[in-house]
């Protein structure tokens, strides 16, 4: 291996980490779009109205397989 080659791969490494940080802060920039970091009233409510939902469609699915076997 030659001077250049070590360079090279050692550059590679580097920018890698770089470019995928600098992904990373616009991917978690977009996801806030303009939001504060701590939730409010209304999407806590709506957090605890869909996790309410969520797991009245699990017990729903439960219930039809009980159903469903008999």
């Amino acid at each position: 291996m030659n001077a250049n080659h070590l360079i090279n791969m050692v550059m590679r490494i580097f920018m890698r980490k770089i470019v995928n940080r600098g992904i990373n802060a616009g991917i978690d920039m977009a996801a806030k779009r303009g939001r504060s970091g701590a939730p409010t009233e209304a999407e806590k409510a709506q957090a605890s109205a869909a996790r309410k939902t969520t797991r009245q469609a699990r017990q729903v699915t439960r219930m039809a397989r009980r159903v469903t076997r008999l």
